[in-house]
Parts: structure tokens; sequence; C-alpha cells
């Protein structure tokens, strides 16, 4: 059974009379929004269709903790933003001028990338819920039982805590009226207000209940949140599920607390980038955005790679050769009969379906093989694939050379392959009689009068290096093919051949090859 539709059933075994199962995710909007966080909100994702389709009502919702504090600058950002650490997300201005703040910017990048997904949650921004006054009565039962939450928070640490460390505790960031920033020493809670000063010289009282400029801290605000909107499943990363982690200790606060059933929780590990092995960040910049993913894949297949793992699996993400094999695993799943594909692979692909139906479009890997040899044309791509029997419409192939233009220009470079202007003299002198004879062979076949069909046409090319021997014939055939290519291309691979010879032209061919 799929991860997906195994914590599907374990929900509503464990919530038999529950009418709507509330599952939810959420991220700060420190910068722009990783395919690493994406798992956050993917996973929450599955789990939701998985519940549709067994019947049950769900929702869906997507926490952006935008009242959270500013605490690093990220690598793309300006560093004159170093102002604003200790502001809220949403107070900060945005750092490239087109949105109304800082939190504005990265929520609505990624939330458009989201829809491309067809991913579309209730967005819940927390700036607004704690300006409104939502949760104050929550903040105010929070501060009266300030020393109960610090005991369960000491429980989880094994450094040394004291009684006056216990009486100065208080669960909560206040952000001051004057300057925005957190830097706030509390001095009291009494009858319900609250007395501190911030660094920058403003003091106040204030009645909590009332208040605006109150955030409570992360491990209470969570379970907060959890009894709040009544949620019964939240995945969280590998950081926050130790035996001291985050979603240990929340589920702790949420029933001392709050006096709620933590929700059920799964844990997802992280996603590196191919080659660096380090978890993506958005302080660092060590990160691709799912904007930037899209460019290359299809919604479908950038799901698949993350349905076909179980949560807890790691993985990385590579944009190199990674992308052929993806997109070539993906087609050949979606195009198998679905009745001999495993389980988690057909649920895999359902989860992964953006839309309904199925499309027909060419495969990845001979759209990306063609293009640099047609000038990167999108209607001459349709018509060498045309040639081999594969009819598309236009804005199809247009669709797919656009993804594999991108993927090569700026991620593959090297497979940016051209047609050499002139025969290539000195790799031909270097070639051994026999395959000097094979490319005559190859030459004699393409001047052929009759014009064969692919099937028929390949079948004389297997042929002009027969052995008996099965393993030898393959290994000439293999080696005819890469002469091929460095004679035609200058490289040692190149497009299927029925490909080149439709995209290059059998006279053009003839030219380079004949010698």
């Amino acid at each position: 059974m799929h991860w997906a539709y195994r914590i599907a059933e374990d929900l509503i075994r464990k919530y038999p009379e529950r009418e709507t199962f509330v599952c939810a995710s959420g991220i700060s909007p420190s910068g722009s929004v990783h395919i690493g966080n994406f798992r956050e909100v993917v996973t929450t994702y599955f789990v939701v269709k998985a519940l549709h389709q067994l019947g049950k009502k769900t929702r869906f919702i997507f926490s952006w903790d935008d009242f959270d504090r500013f605490r690093k600058l990220p690598k793309n950002i300006d560093p004159t933003f170093e102002q604003y650490i200790g502001m809220p997300y949403s107070e900060i201005p945005c750092p490239f001028g087109c949105h109304s703040s800082y939190a504005d910017h990265f929520e609505k990048e990624f939330e458009q990338s989201l829809r491309e997904f067809g991913i579309v949650p209730d967005f819940i921004y927390q700036s607004k819920e704690y300006h409104s006054g939502r949760y104050n009565t929550q903040i105010v039962h929070a501060l009266h039982n300030r020393k109960q939450i610090y005991d369960i928070l000491m429980n989880f640490k094994s450094s040394e805590h004291s009684m006056e460390e216990r009486e100065r505790f208080y669960p909560i960031n206040v952000y001051c009226e004057v300057c925005r920033k957190d830097t706030v020493n509390i001095h009291r809670f009494q009858d319900e207000r609250l007395s501190y000063t911030c660094s920058c010289g403003h003091l106040n009282s204030i009645e909590v209940a009332q208040a605006t400029n109150i955030k409570l801290n992360w491990k209470v605000d969570w379970p907060m949140r959890w009894m709040v909107e009544d949620v019964v499943f939240e995945p969280g990363g590998r950081d926050h599920s130790s035996s001291t982690g985050s979603y240990r200790v929340s589920k702790e606060i949420v029933a001392e607390i709050f006096n709620h059933q933590a929700p059920q929780y799964e844990p997802y590990d992280f996603i590196s980038i191919k080659g660096t092995g380090a978890k993506m960040s958005s302080s660092s910049g060590n990160n691709i955005t799912p904007e930037e993913l899209l460019k290359v894949y299809t919604p479908e297949v950038i799901l698949f790679m993350f349905a076909k793992y179980q949560p807890n699996a790691p993985f990385h993400i590579g944009l190199d050769e990674d992308v052929i094999r993806n997109y070539t695993e993906f087609e050949r799943f979606s195009q198998a009969d679905q009745v001999l594909l495993k389980e988690e692979i057909r649920s895999a692909l359902d989860l992964s379906a953006v839309n309904s139906g199925t499309r027909r479009v060419p495969r990845f890997s001979h759209v990306a093989s063609i293009l640099p040899l047609v000038n990167f044309e999108a209607s001459l791509v349709r018509d060498v694939l045309g040639r081999t029997g594969e009819e598309y419409a236009l804005e199809e192939v247009r669709e797919v050379c656009a993804r594999a233009e991108y993927w090569l220009r700026n991620w593959c470079p090297e497979k940016v392959l051209g047609v050499n202007e002139q025969k290539n003299q000195e790799y031909y002198a270097s070639l051994t009689d026999t395959e000097k004879e094979w490319v005559v062979g190859f030459v004699g076949v393409l001047q052929d009068e009759v014009q064969l069909q692919d099937d028929e046409f390949m079948k004389k090319v297997y042929d002009i290096c027969h052995v008996d021997n099965p393993k030898v014939k393959r290994n000439n055939q293999k080696r005819l093919f890469s002469i091929i290519y460095q004679l035609v291309l200058n490289h040692n691979s190149g497009p299927r051949i029925p490909l080149l010879l439709h995209s290059v032209g059998r006279e053009r061919l003839v030219a380079l090859l004949q010698h």
C-alpha cells in the first residue's frame, strides 16, 4: 500500500466519527521557498488526496509563519536589510520593490508555483491572525501557565536550569510598538497586563487580551494552532522529529497546556542537491525552487518524484543526466499497462496527476536530442517526429521544447550539439579498415533508392556489423553508432539514428560520411 493511503486509512480508523479531516503544513517565508520545503506541502497534499479518494471530506490548511522574526540575511538579499533583523517578515519592505512586504514577495512566488501543481490549500497568514487578536485568549492562557511550559521545555533539555530562570521565563516574543523589533525585556505579567522595555528605550504596559504585537514562541505556537484549527495530520522535517525535537515537545505542550490531542505526525527527510549532499537552505542560497524546477520538469514528473519515495527516505535533486532518466521513468510507467505495475507505482502515478485524462506529448529525451540539430525550432521538431510516425499538435511539441531548451541551455550545455560544417577527415583517418567498411555500408543504406520505414532501415543498419556472436555484434553496432555521431556531430553520442537521419537529412548525412 502506498504511504499516503496508509496514513489516510490510519486517520480514518483513529477518528471514525470525524466529519472533516483538517490536514496542515506551514513554512516561514524567510526567503525563496525551495524544493526541500516543498516536501512539507506535498506530503500533506498526497494525504489529503488519498482521504478524498477514500470518500472523506478534508480541509487542507497552509500556514505562512510571516509573524516570525527575521533571523538571518539570505545570500541574495541586499546587505542593508540587516537593519530589519528582529522584525516580523510581514513588516519588512519587499527586497525587490515589487510586493507589499518581504513576506508577501516570497509567499506569492511560492503560491504561484503551487497552482502549477494543482495544489490550492487554504492559506493562513499568521501575521493577520495575530494582528486580529484571534489567539489572544490562548496567549493569556499560556502566560498564566508559563512556569509549567518552562518545566516541559526543560524536560527535553540536558542544560542546567534554575528557579530564577523559571521566574523570568515568558513563552512569547513581543514586538516593540516603536522600532517593531523583538529586542524586548519583559518585566512582569500581572493582572493580565504585560510590562516591558525595548532596547530602543521604549517602555510600555499593555493588556494582553487586546494586544496585537505578541507572538507565542514556536514550540508553544505550533501546538496552540493544532488546537485552534483542530488539526489531525501534519508532517515535519527530520530536525523536528528527534527525541528532543519540536514535535515531541509540542505534543506534550498541547496535551498538558491546551488539553488537546496532537495530530498524527509523519517525519520527512531532507532533499539535497546532487553533488553537494548538503541540506537545502533559503539563507545559504543552496537551493532549487519549485519555480526553477518547473522550467525543466512538468508538474506531474515532479510530483511523481516525491510520491514514489517514502517521506522518511532522503533523495537528491539533479538537473544533469538525471532529467532524462526521470522523464524516461515517468513516461515508461505512464504508458505501461497499469494492471502490470506495482500497487505503489500505480498509486504514485494517480497521486501525481494534475489534470484529468492523459495527454499525449513527445518523449522528452527525443525532443532534447533533436532540438539543437534543428536550431531549436519547435515546428521542425514536430516535422522530424512526424517523419518517424509520431504525430503531435504543434502546441504539445512547443511545451516540451520550451522545457528541453531551458534545460539544455542552462543546465546541460554540453548536450547542445551542432552538425559538423565539413567532413571530419582526421577522425575518419583514425578508423580501422573494418570500421571504414561499416561507414561505407551505412552510406549505402542511406543511398538506397527505396525509402524504407524506420524499423526496416534500422534492420539493414544492424546487419552492417553482423557476426554470429550476439555480444560482439552488439558491441560492433554501438561502435558504429559512436563513429556516425563523431563524423556528424563531433560527439560520441546523439539522438537515435532514425531521429538523426530525419533531423539532419539524408543528403547532408551522406556528404559528411562519404569519404
